[in-house]
C-alpha cells in the first residue's frame, strides 16, 4: 500500500483507545462467534488487516499504532470480554485484587537493591519504589545497576527470610489465594482460554517461520505483490561504527540515516534497511555481505523477507505486549494464560506452547526475545503452582538451552537462560527438583576411571623406616598422570565433616565397616594433588607453561580453595585420623619420591636436583604443619564460623593494613555471596578514615598478635614473607625477641584427635633429627634456613601439645605424647646418635642461621618448661610461673642488650654529628663571603629574589597617588631546569621562561543559560560582560627555563614524536603544546619573567603636583590628549563628534565643568608632569612576548595565531584581569589570606603575567593601544560618541580598570620619540583611574544588588550611612523614581560595602604585582577584622567611599545622568532584563544528595526525549549546572563544525568552553573532558562506610558523599587544572588515551 493510502486509511476511523463500540468490531464478533472455526476466523481477519495496517516494515509509527489497535486488538479485546473493552477492563479492574507480588521487569541500568541482612540469596531483588516503602532501607543492603531483563522480588516468601512485601504490597492478595479464575465474569474464561490458545499459536507460526517469500496457510494473501524488505540482523561481532560505514556505502544514505538504522537494529535485533523490488532487494543484499566479508569477519547477516511476512512477524510481537498488559490486569485471566501455555496438546508429541517458543530462543532477534521474556515473568513466574511447572519444562529443556546459547553470539541477558536464576534460587523449587531428578546420584558412582584399574595391576613395593613398614602400589607424580580435580574424594572429605560436626559419626560403621574403609586409597588422589604443587613450586614442571601455573594459582586462590585445597587437606586430616603416624608419614615421604633422602645417607647430585629436594622437603615440612596445625573448621576443631573468620582477618593483617574492599575480597563467600567480615572486623581491628585521596584501612589491634602464625596455610609465599617481616620489624620496635612461635590451636574434635600423633611419632622424629643434624653440620647442602625454620615450628608445636596434656592434670604415666622423652633420647644407629636438644643447642653457633637465633632460644625454653611439667617439681601453677620466671629472665637479659646496643649505637650518631657540626663551623668561617651571599637568597629550589634595601620605616603601604610607597628594582636569581645554569634576570639579557598553560574557562560564571559568544574573528573582547561568561586564564608550574634551552627542547620533543608514528601522545604539538621537563605538567607555551622596576615618588615634586594635578584638571589633559592624538587628518574631532562642529565639540566639553574647563589646555599638558623613557628589552624578551601573547590571542578566542591583530594586547589585558580575579577566588574560597598564601612558584607566575600584561607596547603598535584606549574612556567621558556604547550593567569593572591601567601609558606615546609616563604621572594616572572605576562600580552595586543583603540594625547611623542614603537619592531622581525606595542608610552601605569587597581584594593583588608596594600587616593576617579598612588605605581611598561622589560631584552628575538614562537601565529597573548581583555569587559545583540511591533513582527515572525507547542509558551527570546527559549514546549525538560528537562533548563546548566533569551514575566514576580528544575517569566523591570508592559499583555498599573529596574536585575545577588531570592520568595510563573521548 502506498503512503497515502496508508494515511488514509488511519484518517477514516476515530482515534484509538478504549472508548465506546464500533459496529464493525461488534459485528466481526458475532460473525466469530456463530462460525464454526474460531481459529479461521480470526486468521482470516489477521489475513486481511496485517499486511494493510503494519506496512512499513520497521517500528511502527503513531498513526499506524492507532490503526493497529482499532482494526485488529480492539476487535480481540471485544471478542474477549464480550462488550466493549472499556467496560470489559473496568469490570476487570472491579474485580481483580492486587496482587502481593510486584513483578516490576527492570530495564537495563535501572536500580536495584539487595538486603544482606534478609535475602535468602543475592539474586532477591527489589525496585526503588519497594526498597524505599519496605523495612530493608535500615538493614544492610547493597545496590547495583541492572542489566535487565530480572524483576522485582518484593512479595515473594520464599525469596526473603523477613519483610517479604513492602507497605505497598503487602495487603495484597497471597499466592495461596484461591483460584482467581473460577471468578471471573460468565462466559470470559471460555473466551480467554479459546483466544490465548489462537493467539499464541499465531505468535509461534510466525516468529519461527523460516520461510522468506511465503505464509502459513491460512495467512496467505490473495494476490502476491512483489513487495519486499531487505532486513539486517544484528551480532556482537561488527562494531557500531563498521555497520554505519557499511549502510553508508550499500544503501547510499548519509550517516545520520545509517546511525539511525545501527541504533534499532543494536536495540531490537534487526531492521529492514531497504523496500522494494525482489530484485532490488536481492542487491542490496549482496553489496552489504560484500562490504562486510573480510578475512576476520563473517558478513552481516541480511535476509529478504517478504512485506507480508513481515507484517505478521512485527504484529506477532505486538501481540507479546498486549498479553503481557492483559495478563498483568488480572490474576485470573493470567492463570488461564499459564495453563494454556504450559498444558501439552493432546495425543501430539511436541512440547507445550512455552516450551516450542523456548526451544526457538536462540533463533530469534532480541526484541523478540525480549518481549517473550517479559511475558514469562509477568505470567508464569508469578503464579507459584505454574511457575513450578515452567521450572519442570525449563529443566526438561536446560541442556539444549545451554547448548544453544554457547553456539548463540547474543548476550546472556537476553537469552532464555538467564530464567535460570529465577528457577534455581528458590528453596521449594530446588527440593522439587531434586526429589524429581535424583537420578544426578547416579554421577558419582562413574568417577571410577582407567586409573584405578592400572593401579591394579601393578605391583605392591615395601618400605620400611625406623622399624616401620608399609607396602604401597609405587606412584611418581613427576611421571605419571596427575589432576586436581577431585570432586569424590572432596565431596566425600565433606560429608565426614558433617558428620563429625553432627555427631553422626558414630553410626558410620553401620553404612561403611571401617574393614571396607579404604582410607589410603581415599587420601591418595587429594596427596598426589598436593604432591603436584609442591613440585610446581620447586620448578620441576617448568616446560608445562603458564597452564599448569595458572591451575595451581586456581587451586589456592579465595574463590575456589574452599572446594579444592581445604578439602584435600581435610582428606588428609581424615586419613591421619584413622592411620598408623608412621605409615601417614610414610605414605607422605613415598609420594613426595623423598623416601631416600631420609633413609639412606645423601648421595651428591648436581645443583638443581638438590634445589628441588630441598624444596620439596620444605613443602613436605609445610604439609605435616598444615594438617597437624589447622583444625579453624568446625567440624574438624571446637571453632565456630566466625572463629574462622577471624583468624583469616587477624592473619590478613598481619601482612599490612588493608581496606574493606581488599579483606573482602580475600575471605571466601558463602551461598550468599557474604564472607562474615562484618561480625568480627570491629572486634579485632581499628578502623583509620582516609584522607582526601586512598581509602580508609583496618589497623590490627596489637592484642591479636599472638595469634599469629607464620605457616597459615592460606599465605602465599609473597604473603607469608610479607608477614614474617612485618611481624619482626613489630617485635624489633618494641625491643623484644624476634621468634615467631605458633600460637596454640583449638583441641581436635573426637573424631580427629588422634592426628596429633604424628607429631610424636618415630619417623617425624627421623626427619626432624636429619634437618637439624645437616644444618649442624653445614657442610652438605641438603638443608636450607626454612626448612630448619619450619623444623623448629613443628618441634614448638609438638611441645605445645604435650604440654597442654601436662597441664591437665593427667599423670604423668598417662600421658601418651612423649615428643620430649624422644627428642632428648639418644639412639644408637649413627642416624639418630644425637639427641634433637643437643642438635638445637648446636644449632645457636652456626651462622647461617643468625635470623633464627631468637626461634631456637624459645624451643629450647619450650624443652625447659615440659621438663619441668615432666619432672613433677612443682604444682602446675609453681611450674608455670617457674617456667614463665626462666622466660622472663631469658627476656630481660635479650631486652638489656638490645638496649645497651641502641645507646651505643645513639651515642655514636650524636658523636658523628657534633664532628660535621665543627667542620661545617670551620667551613663557614674559612668562606665567610660566600656564605654571606648565600644566606641573603630564601631557601628555595630555582628562585632566589633581592631587593635593594631602600624601605622607610614611615612608609604608609600607599600603592596609589602622592602617597605611594617607593619600591626598589627587583633583582630576580634563577636556575634552568634544563641545563642547571644560573641566571640573573635582566631586561637586557636573554630571556628566562616559565613553562604556562593558557586555557579558556567558565569556572567563575553560575549563569550556564548564557551561550559563549566572546570568540571567533567576529569577536571584540574589549568589554568582558559582568557574569564572566568565559575568560582566558593562565596557569603555570613555575619552572624556569632558559628561552634558548626551552627552544632546543620542543624541537627535540618534535623531533622525537615523528619518529613514533602511531604513538599516543597526552599532548598535541599542532598547537604547540608540550610536557613541562621537570613535573609533566601540561603547557602550550611559555611566559617571559620580567623584573619590576624601582618605583621612587619625590615627596616635593609631588606635594606640587597633587596641588595643580586634580580629577577635574586631569580629566581635562585626558580628553585633550585624546582628541589631539585622534586629530592628525583633517577630520579633527569629528572622530568624538561626527555631528558637531567643532565650536560644539569644546562648548559640550565645557558643560561638564565649567569652572574647570573654560580654559583652553595644550595638547601636550599631560606630559608636563613627568615623563621617562620606557624600559628597553632584549630580543629575546621581546620574541618570548610575542610568542606568549600570540598564544593567549590564539586560545582566548580560538583563531588562528596572527601577531598583527590588533585584538592581541586586549587577550593579554582580560587574561591577568581573569587570572588575578581567579586566584582571589580560590583565596576567599580556601579562607586564606590575601598576600602571603601563594606558593613562590605561583607567586613568580603572576608577577610574570602582569609584567608581560604591562609590556603590550612591545607586542602592539602604539596606534592601537590607543584605540583601545579611547574605546575604554568613553564609560567616563561624558557626551563622547564612539562607535560602541554600554551599559554599566553590561561592564565587568576589574576587567576595565586592568585595562585602562595597562593602557594609559600608550597617551604619552609620541610619533618620533618614545615616552612613558613618570613614576610621578603613573602614581596620579592610576590613582584617578581607579577612583573613577571604583565609583562606577558603587554605582553598578546600587542599581543592581540592594536586595537580600545583611541589614544593620544600628541606633543612629553613621556618616556613610547618610552618605549612601544621599546618593542612593541622587540615582533615584536621574532613574525617574524607577529606583526601589531604600529607608535605610546602613542598609545601602552593607550592599556597597559587601558588594565592593572583592572587586577592592582583586584590585589590590593588581596593583601589588604591578608595583610591588608592600601591602599593610593586616591583609596578612588571617583575622577578618580591619581589612576593609586595610584595603582603603592601600588603594588611597577613604574609608568613607561615597566621599568620593561628593568630593568630584561636578565631574561625576554628567557620568551618574549618562549612566541612569541608559535603555538597559531602565529595561531592568522595570524588570524587563536580569543583570548580575553583587558581590557575585561564588561560583561552586552543583549540589549533590548524601545518598548515592538518590542519583541513582533519579538517574532510573530520567526520560530522554530525544528517544524513543524506554531503556535506561549511560547518564552522566554535568556537575557544573546539573544537566543530565545520555553519555555514549546515539540518540544525543550533536553535529558541531560538521563532526557528530557525544552528548557530554557537546555540552562541555558551552558549559565549560570545552571543559567538563561529569558523574557517570550507573559506573559512579567522574569523567574529565578536554575537548574531543582527551579524557580521563577518576573516582567519584562516595564513599563507603570503609572509606572506599566504588568504581563500577562492584561491591554494591551504600555510598555517601565525602564532602572534603567533594570540595577537592571543587578545587580541581576552580584552579584549573582539570587539564593537568587529564595529561597526567593519560601519561601514567596509555590505555585511558586509546578511548574515543569524542563519542562521550
Amino acid at each position: 500500500m502506498a503512503d497515502g493510502e496508508l494515511s488514509g486509511a488511519s484518517l477514516g476511523g476515530e482515534p484509538g483507545g478504549r472508548g465506546g463500540p464500533e459496529p464493525e468490531p461488534e459485528q466481526l464478533v458475532r460473525s466469530w462467534q456463530e462460525g464454526v472455526d474460531l481459529c479461521s476466523g480470526i486468521y482470516q481477519h489477521l489475513k486481511e488487516y496485517v499486511p494493510l495496517v503494519l506496512c512499513s516494515g520497521s517500528e511502527a509509527k503513531p498513526a499506524e499504532e492507532n490503526l493497529a489497535y482499532q482494526k485488529l486488538l480492539q476487535t480481540l479485546e471485544w471478542y474477549l470480554f464480550g462488550e466493549t473493552p472499556a467496560d470489559g477492563f473496568a469490570k476487570l479492574e472491579q474485580s481483580n485484587s492486587s496482587s502481593q507480588l510486584c513483578g516490576r521487569v527492570f530495564k537495563g541500568g535501572e536500580a536495584t537493591y539487595s538486603c544482606r541482612d534478609c535475602a535468602i540469596d543475592p539474586t532477591c531483588v527489589l525496585c526503588v519504589d519497594c526498597f524505599q516503602n519496605s523495612v530493608h532501607k535500615n538493614h544492610r543492603y547493597k545496590m547495583n545497576s541492572s542489566y535487565g531483563g530480572g524483576f522485582c522480588d518484593c512479595g515473594d516468601v520464599e525469596a526473603w527470610k523477613t519483610g517479604p512485601a513492602c507497605k505497598m504490597h503487602e495487603h495484597g492478595a497471597s499466592e495461596d489465594s484461591v483460584n482467581s479464575a473460577s471468578q471471573l465474569p460468565v462466559g470470559l474464561a471460555e473466551r480467554a482460554q479459546q483466544l490465548f490458545a489462537i493467539i499464541f499459536r499465531y505468535i509461534i507460526d510466525m516468529l519461527i517461520w523460516t520461510e522468506d517469500k511465503e505464509l502459513p496457510l491460512g495467512l496467505q494473501p490473495r494476490e502476491k505483490t512483489d513487495s519486499y524488505f531487505c532486513v539486517l540482523f544484528n551480532d556482537e561481532q561488527h562494531s557500531f561504527e563498521h555497520v554505519i560505514h557499511s549502510l553508508q556505502r550499500s544503501l547510499g544514505c548519509s550517516q545520520r540515516e545509517a546511525q539511525s538504522h545501527t541504533t534499532l537494529i543494536d536495540r531490537e535485533g534487526r531492521r529492514a534497511v531497504k523496500h522494494g523490488t525482489l530484485q532490488s532487494c536481492q542487491e542490496t543484499k549482496l553489496d552489504v555481505i560484500n562490504i562486510t566479508n573480510s578475512v576476520f569477519q563473517s558478513p552481516l547477516r541480511v535476509e529478504i523477507l517478504h512485506s507480508s511476512v513481515v507484517s505478521h512477524q512485527n504484529f506477532a510481537l505486538r501481540l507479546l505486549s498486549w498479553l503481557s498488559q492483559v495478563v498483568s490486569n488480572s490474576a485470573g485471566l493470567r492463570q488461564i494464560f499459564c495453563e494454556v501455555v504450559l498444558n501439552q496438546e493432546p495425543e501430539s508429541d511436541q512440547p507445550c506452547l512455552s516450551s516450542r517458543l523456548m526451544l526457538a530462543d536462540a533463533k530469534l532477534w532480541k526484541g523478540a526475545r525480549k518481549a517473550f521474556h517479559e511475558l514469562i515473568v509477568c505470567s508464569l513466574l508469578m503464579e507459584t503452582e505454574y511457575k513450578r511447572l515452567f521450572a519442570i519444562e525449563f529443566i526438561t529443556h536446560y541442556k539444549q538451552l545451554q547448548l544453544e546459547f554457547v553456539e548463540d553470539d547474543h548476550d546472556r541477558n537476553v537469552s532464555v537462560t538467564a530464567q535460570s536464576v529465577q528457577i534455581f534460587t528458590v528453596p521449594t523449587l530446588e527440593q522439587v527438583l531434586l526429589q524429581a531428578y535424583k537420578e544426578c546420584h547416579r554421577l558419582l558412582s562413574q568417577c571410577t576411571n582407567e586409573c584405578s584399574q592400572r593401579d591394579a595391576r601393578k605391583q605392591l613395593n615395601t618400605l620400611n623406616m625406623c622399624g616401620h613398614s608399609i607396602s604401597l602400589k609405587r606412584y611418581l607424580v613427576s611421571r605419571e598422570p596427575v589432576s586436581i580435580h577431585l570432586p569424590l574424594s572432596r565431596l566425600l572429605a565433606g560429608l565426614h565433616v558433617h558428620l563429625s560436626k553432627s555427631g553422626a559419626i558414630d553410626k558410620l560403621e553401620e553404612y561403611v565397616p571401617s574393614s571396607e574403609f579404604q582410607v589410603e586409597k581415599l587420601m591418595d588422589y587429594p596427596l598426589r594433588c598436593l604432591v603436584l604443587m609442591a613440585q610446581v613450586s620447586a620448578d620441576m614442571w617448568r616446560r608445562n607453561g603458564f597452564s599448569l601455573v595458572n591451575q595451581a594459582f586456581c587451586y589456592r586462590k579465595v574463590k575456589w580453595r574452599e572446594e579444592m585445597f581445604d578439602k584435600d587437606i581435610i582428606m588428609l586430616q581424615i586419613a591421619a585420623s584413622m592411620m598408623d603416624p608412621n605409615r601417614f608419614l610414610m605414605f607422605l615421604l613415598s609420594r613426595f619420591e623423598l623416601f631416600e633422602v631420609f633413609s639412606k645417607s645423601p648421595v651428591p647430585r648436581n645443583k638443581d636436583v638438590i634445589q628441588q629436594t630441598n624444596v620439596l622437603v620444605e613443602e613436605l615440612l609445610h604439609l605435616i604443619i598444615i594438617v597437624v596445625g589447622e583444625r579453624y573448621v568446625p567440624g574438624v576443631g571446637h571453632v565456630k564460623k566466625d572463629d574462622v573468620t577471624l583468624r583469616e582477618v587477624i592473619h590478613l593483617l598481619c601482612i599490612e593494613p588493608m581496606p574493606h574492599s581488599e579483606l573482602a575480597q580475600s575471605l571466601p563467600e558463602n551461598e550468599s555471596n557474604e564472607t562474615g567480615l562484618e561480625n568480627v572486623i570491629h572486634q579485632v581491628a581499628t578502623f583509620k578514615k582516609p584522607g582526601l585521596s586512598g581509602h580508609g584501612v583496618y589497623e590490627l589491634k596489637p592484642e591479636y598478635l599472638k595469634h599469629f602464625n607464620l605457616f597459615f596455610y592460606h599465605y602465599y609465599k609473597s604473603q607469608q614473607t610479607k608477614a614474617e617481616d612485618e611481624q619482626k620489624k613489630r617485635k624489633k620496635q618494641s625491643n623484644s625477641n624476634e621468634a615467631l612461635p605458633p600460637p596454640l590451636p583449638p583441641p581436635f574434635y573426637s573424631t580427629f584427635v588422634k592426628v596429633t600423633s604424628i607429631l610424636s611419632c618415630d619417623v617425624l622424629m627421623l626427619i626432624l633429627r636429619t634437618v637439624l643434624q645437616r644444618a649442624v653440620d653445614s657442610t652438605g647442602r641438603l638443608w636450607s634456613e626454612a626448612m630448619v625454620q619450619k623444623t623448629l615450628h613443628l618441634i614448638c608445636m609438638a611441645l605445645q601439645e604435650e604440654q597442654r596434656q601436662l597441664e591437665g592434670g593427667v599423670a604423668e604415666e598417662d600421658v601418651n605424647f612423649d615428643v620430649y622423652l624422644k627428642a632428648t633420647r639418644v639412639g644408637s644407629s649413627a642416624v639418630n646418635a644425637e639427641s634433637i636438644l643437643s642438635l638445637l643447642e648446636k644449632l645457636r653457633s652456626v651462622p647461617q642461621l643468625d635470623a633464627q637465633k631468637d626461634m631456637i632460644i624459645w624451643t629450647l625454653q619450650m624443652f625447659e618448661a615440659v621438663k619441668k611439667l615432666r619432672e613433677k617439681s612443682s604444682p602446675c601453677s609453681a611450674t608455670e610461673a617457674a617456667s614463665q620466671k626462666t622466660n622472663e629472665t631469658t627476656q630481660d637479659e635479650d631486652k638489656a642488650e638490645r638496649k645497651r646496643k641502641a645507646e651505643a649505637a645513639k651515642l655514636y650518631r650524636q658523636k658523628i654529628m657534633a664532628q660535621m657540626s665543627a667542620m661545617q663551623k670551620n667551613f663557614i668561617e674559612s668562606n665567610k663571603h660566600l656564605y654571606e651571599k648565600a644566606t641573603e637568597a630564601p631557601k628555595q629550589e630555582t628562585v632566589r629574589t633581592e631587593v635593594d634595601s631602600i624601605t622607610n620605616a614611615e612608609d604608609p603601604g600607599v600603592a596609589l597617588g602622592p602617597m605611594q610607597g617607593a619600591t626598589a628594582a627587583e633583582k630576580i636569581i634563577l636556575i634552568c631546569i634544563l641545563c642547571q645554569e644560573e641566571q640573573e634576570v635582566k631586561t637586557d639579557e636573554m630571556a628566562m621562561v616559565l613553562a604556562a598553560c593558557v586555557q579558556r574557562s567558565t569556572a567563575l560564571s553560575k549563569r550556564r543559560s548564557r551561550t559563549i559568544t566572546n570568540l571567533g574573528d567576529d569577536c571584540d573582547p574589549l568589554i568582558m560582560h559582568p557574569d564572566l561568561g568565559c575568560g582566558t586564564h593562565v596557569g603555570s608550574c613555575g619552572h624556569v627555563m632558559h628561552a634558548s634551552c626551552w627552544q632546543k627542547y620542543f624541537e627535540a620533543v618534535q623531533n622525537s614524536t615523528r619518529n613514533r608514528l602511531h604513538a599516543e601522545l597526552p599532548f598535541d604539538l599542532e598547537t604547540g603544546e608540550f610536557l613541562c621537563p621537570l613535573c609533566k605538567a601540561l603547557c602550550n607555551t611559555v611566559l617571559p619573567v620580567i623584573p619590576q622596576q624601582a618605583h621612587n615618588l619625590d615627596s616635593k615634586d609631588t606635594e606640587t603636583v597633587a596641588q595643580i594635578l586634580t580629577l577635574s584638571r586631569w580629566l581635562q589633559n585626558v580628553v585633550t590628549r585624546i582628541i589631539g592624538l585622534n586629530a592628525s587628518d583633517s577630520k579633527g574631532l569629528q572622530l568624538f563628534f561626527p555631528e558637531m562642529t567643532s565650536s560644539e565639540n569644546e562648548s559640550k566639553l565645557m558643560q561638564a565643568s565649567a569652572t574647570s574647563w573654560k580654559d583652553a589646555v595644550e595638547f601636550r599638558s599631560i606630559l608636563s608632569f613627568g615623563v621617562q623613557s620606557p624600559i628597553k628589552y632584549s630580543k629575546s624578551i621581546v620574541e618570548m612576548l610575542q610568542l606568549f601573547a600570540t598564544a593567549v590571542f590564539r586560545v582566548g578566542l580560538k583563531v588562528a595565531p596572527n601577531e598583527a591583530d590588533s585584538r592581541v594586547p586586549l587577550m593579554a589585558w582580560n587574561a591577568c584581569a581573569f587570572t588575578i580575579q581567579s586566584i582571589e577566588n580560590i583565596l576567599n574560597d580556601e579562607d586564606k589570606v590575601l598576600f602571603g598564601s601563594l606558593p613562590d612558584r605561583q607567586d613568580l607566575s603572576l608577577r610574570a603575567v602582569l609584567q608581560f600584561a604591562a609590556s603590550q607596547r612591545v607586542v602592539a603598535s602604539p596606534k592601537v593601544i590607543q584605540k583601545h584606549l579611547t574605546r575604554l574612556m568613553s564609560v567616563f567621558l561624558p557626551h563622547l560618541n564612539v562607535e560602541d556604547t554600554w551599559s554599566i550593567l553590561d561592564i565587568d569593572f576589574f576587567h576595565l580598570l586592568v585595562s585602562l591601567v595597562l593602557a594609559f601609558p600608550s597617551l604619552y606615546w609620541e610619533e618620533t620619540v618614545e615616552l612613558q609616563p613618570s613614576d610621578i604621572s603613573c602614581a596620579f594616572n592610576n590613582l584617578y583611574l581607579f577612583h573613577l572605576v571604583t565609583m562606577a562600580h558603587i554605582v553598578q552595586i546600587l542599581l543592581t544588588s540592594t536586595t537580600d543583603c545583611p541589614m544593620e540594625q544600628d541606633g543612629e547611623e553613621s556618616e556613610e550611612s547618610q552618605s549612601a542614603a544621599e546618593l542612593y537619592e541622587m540615582l533615584r531622581e536621574y532613574t525617574s523614581r524607577s529606583l526601589e525606595y531604600k529607608p535605610h542608610g546602613c542598609y545601602l552601605w552593607n550592599c556597597v560595602k559587601c558588594g565592593i569587597f572583592p572587586f577592592l581584594r582583586c584590585s589590590a593583588l593588581f596593583f601589588n604585582y604591578l608595583l610591588g608596594v608592600p601591602p599593610p600587616e593586616e591583609l596578612s593576617k588571617d583575622s577578618s577584622e580591619g581589612q576593609f579598612e586595610a584595603l582603603c588605605l592601600y588603594l588611597a581611598l577613604p574609608t568613607n567611599l561615597f566621599k568620593l561622589f561628593q568630593e568630584h560631584k561636578d565631574i561625576v552628575s554628567p557620568l551618574l545622568q549618562r549612566w541612569c538614562s541608559d535603555s538597559s537601565v531602565q529595561s531592568f529597573l522595570k524588570g524587563e532584563r536580569t543583570t548580575v548581583q553583587y558581590p557575585r555569587e561564588r561560583n561552586q559545583l552543583m549540589e549533590l544528595p548524601e545518598d548515592y540511591s538518590c542519583i541513582l533513582n533519579q538517574g532510573s527515572q530520567y526520560k530522554c526525549s530525544r528517544s524513543s525507547d524506554d531503556e535506561t542509558k549511560n547518564l552522566a551527570l554535568c556537575m557544573f549546572c546539573g544537566a543530565m546527559l545520555c553519555s555514549e549514546s546515539p540518540c544525543c549525538r550533536e553535529e558541531v563544525n560538521g563532526e557528530e560528537i557525544g552528548a557530554c562533548v557537546a555540552h562541555a563546548i558551552n558549559c565549560g568552553s570545552g571543559l567538563g566533569m561529569f558523574l557517570r551514575i550507573r559506573e559512579c566514576q567522574v569523567l574529565l573532558l578536554a575537548g574531543k580528544k582527551r579524557g580521563c575517569f577518576i573516582p567519584a566523591p562516595y564513599l563507603d562506610d570503609y572509606g572506599e570508592t566504588d568504581q563500577l559499583l562492584r561491591r554494591g555498599n551504600p555510598l555517601h558523599l565525602c564532602t572534603e573529596r567533594y570540595k577537592k574536585l571543587e578545587r580541581l575545577w576552580q584552579q584549573h587544572r582539570i587539564l593537568e588531570e587529564i595529561t597526567r592520568s593519560q601519561d601514567m595510563n596509555q590505555v585511558v588515551i586509546g578511548l574515543d573521548w569524542q563519542q562521550f
